[in-house]
């Protein structure tokens, strides 16, 4: 269990090599049936896979990964630290991969996408859509910080938006697909504390195309700092092909 994905596909960012694996939630990651026609059953599709060379690998990761999953209580995990993480979709994403680490079955991905933030109508101001959120994210990464204390140094959480929203509201009482948006990091590698770039500003001069935030900080900065430094990759260059950064002392080994 390498590589994870929450949710019903596996994201792009894992496609490749190494095993990953997609999954909804550790409790439904099984085969359907009995507890007796079980073994048959996994027997059944190993011998099925084991001529073909190119799903022999995919199949028995799949087994691997129903094996290692069938071990694991997600229903008895006991969070550390006094956390409660919240009943939605993403905080039972953040409670199962605190769980796996902390299993040690050797995870070293874990992808959570949170769908919702398309907020073009109805989007609210302190209260509304956008405001519960923000509140889920919020309690989501807080439980997850109080959780894995005793492990944070090893681990580099980072979340990010493919896009920001327009300043101005439209005509929906929402707001449209924009161009800068936030990142937040987590993790004992992480030199905390701060807010890094500059503000650019909502006057109308300071925006950019037709009323967006200006960007400061290319994401690519970031990310890179985390693959050299936090992952140990010495070929960032090799995943930011033609880039060069501007490094900003955010991560440290």
């Amino acid at each position: 269990l390498r590589a994870i994905g929450f949710g019903e596909h596996l994201p792009r960012a894992l496609y490749g090599p190494v095993p990953a694996t997609a999954l909804r939630s550790i409790a439904d990651f099984h085969l359907g049936g009995d507890l007796p026609a079980l073994a048959p059953y996994q027997r059944a599709l190993a011998n099925l896979y084991r001529n073909d060379e190119q799903l022999t690998a995919a199949a028995q990761g799949t087994l691997d990964a129903l094996a290692t999953l069938a071990a694991l209580p997600p229903a008895g995990y006991k969070p550390a630290g006094g956390a409660v993480y919240p009943e939605s979709d993403l905080g039972m994403a953040l409670r199962q991969s605190a769980m796996l680490i902390k299993a040690d079955v050797g995870l070293e991905v874990a992808c959570i996408d949170v769908d919702g933030w398309d907020t073009h109508i109805a989007q609210g101001g302190s209260e509304g859509a956008m405001a519960g959120l923000l509140a889920d994210l919020g309690a989501a990464l807080a439980a997850f910080h109080s959780d894995m204390q005793t492990h944070l140094e090893r681990i580099t959480l980072v979340v990010m938006s493919e896009f920001g929203r327009r300043v101005q509201e439209n005509g929906g009482f929402g707001t449209d697909h924009g161009h800068g948006s936030a990142m937040l990091l987590i993790g004992g590698g992480i030199n905390g504390g701060q807010v890094v770039g500059t503000w650019p500003g909502l006057a109308p001069e300071q925006l950019v195309g037709p009323g967006d935030l200006a960007i400061s900080t290319d994401y690519r900065d970031v990310l890179w700092e985390i693959v050299q430094r936090r992952l140990h990759n010495p070929g960032p260059q090799d995943v930011f092909p033609g880039y060069v950064p501007q490094l900003r002392s955010i991560a440290r080994e």
